[in-house]
């Protein structure tokens, strides 16, 4: 047996890329895919995947790992653990830590630890603004020179139009992507949940779906003036979903992602989960989460992204107006989306993989998913038949916080390889 070649035998190999899916082995020589007819099968190590699916590694576009300054929450080491246990073999890194990742120093001292400590790729992202203000903007190009794959100030938004343009226009002459958190502040101040009957019910300020939407708006008409991609995140309003059909039947570069969390539960769910499905955006209503289910079928919404937002016990024990926004989801979000949009009915199997492989590929315009020799032999395996309760116990996240505790799901993650080598299995 050599150390670095394995025949990974007999799973249903799911490829996007070439709408494969047939059962096949792959071959893996020095932690790249080898081509299957070139490759000496004398020596190489056996791995039986019969049963299982192989697909090409799964990509998260939308994580925060808390490091630098917010480590009692998630830190690179846990974050990519969980990341793995979830099976994604490259992660997304947001820019919203303590210090902002705002200047080249920072983002090539992230890169390098991301390398040192991550179990999984992780890519780093930067600040679209000084300390994510909207005030001032980042140097683009020096940013990409240091690492950083996308431009982003998630969990902000640049509220004013000239200096989106602006930003939109140095990114453009840079080369690197821009990623936005869609969200008009004058409409969102001190709101907690949906500006719907739970809101009311609970006597606490809401969020309207237009906070939202307005800023789609915005950027497509930008995107479409300026011919420069832009990629909106974490859709929840029906409307939005609509904004981004249009922009695409108009031939406008905008892409769309969605969390699982908005793809399961509605406003409702705040009755149950209090602080635990507090998110921003927030939870809206069936008739939102059945246009992203449609969204997601007709290929409107090209990525799931997890938004993975952790936060301690006892920051989300506070009153929900107090209680910060977020939940995690790297280790639930396939079983979830397995359960109810495979399972479900609403996505036959090959075109969910392309959410997590294809979808984010395109959005980075970088070499992320592909399953062809060559290729870094990163691959998500996946047990269709298995039945997995989503517990304390399998959480390898920092923290806790996440409305799907002890939910059921059929489907997950059997393994997860990166670079020809194991960082999960289950």
């Amino acid at each position: 047996m050599t150390e670095n070649r394995l025949i990974l035998r007999g799973a249903l190999v799911v490829n996007p890329e070439t709408n494969e899916q047939r059962v096949r082995d792959v071959c893996v020589a020095d932690g790249r895919i080898a081509d299957v007819a070139g490759f000496a099968m004398q020596g190489a190590e056996v791995i039986d995947l019969r049963g299982l699916v192989l697909c090409p590694g799964f990509t998260d576009l939308h994580v925060h790992l808390r490091e630098p300054g917010q480590t009692h929450k998630e830190d690179i080491a846990s974050g990519t653990l969980a990341a793995a246990a979830g099976g994604f073999t490259s992660v997304v890194a947001m820019p919203n830590t303590s210090p902002t990742v705002d200047s080249p120093e920072v983002v090539a001292a992230l890169v390098r630890r991301n390398a040192e400590v991550g179990a999984v790729r992780v890519l780093q992202t930067a600040a679209l603004s000084l300390g994510r203000k909207g005030r001032e903007l980042t140097d683009a190009a020096a940013l990409k020179q240091a690492g950083a794959v996308a431009l982003t100030d998630d969990g902000s938004c640049i509220q004013d139009a000239g200096l989106m343009r602006e930003a939109l226009l140095n990114a453009r002459s840079a080369g690197i992507t821009v990623i936005d958190h869609c969200e008009e502040m004058s409409l969102t101040a001190s709101g907690i949940l949906h500006a719907g009957e739970i809101a009311k019910k609970l006597g606490l300020k809401g969020i309207p779906a237009s906070s939202e939407e307005l800023v789609v708006a915005r950027d497509a008409i930008l995107a479409a003036e300026l011919g420069f991609p832009v990629h909106v995140q974490h859709l929840s309003s029906a409307r939005s979903v609509s904004l981004v059909r249009w922009a695409k039947e108009e031939g406008i570069p905008l892409s769309a992602e969605v969390a699982p969390h908005h793809i399961v539960l509605t406003e409702r769910a705040c009755c149950e989960h209090g602080t635990n499905a507090k998110m921003n955006p927030p939870l809206r209503t069936e008739r939102d989460r059945l246009a992203i289910l449609e969204g997601l079928r007709d290929g409107t919404i090209e990525v799931i992204a997890t938004d993975h937002a952790p936060h301690s016990d006892d920051e989300k024990a506070r009153p929900i107006s107090e209680a910060p926004f977020g939940v995690i989801g790297l280790e639930t979000a396939v079983p979830l989306c397995l359960t109810e949009l495979y399972r479900g009915g609403v996505l036959p199997l090959l075109e969910l993989v392309a959410k997590f492989t294809t979808g984010p590929r395109r959005v980075l315009r970088l070499p992320l998913g592909l399953l062809e020799p060559g290729a870094p032999a990163d691959f998500t395996v996946l047990d269709l038949e298995c039945e997995i309760r989503i517990g304390p116990d399998m959480l390898r996240s920092r923290s806790r916080n996440t409305p799907f505790l002890n939910r059921i799901c059929r489907g997950g993650v059997a393994g997860t390889m990166v670079g020809g080598k194991w960082v999960f299995r289950r």
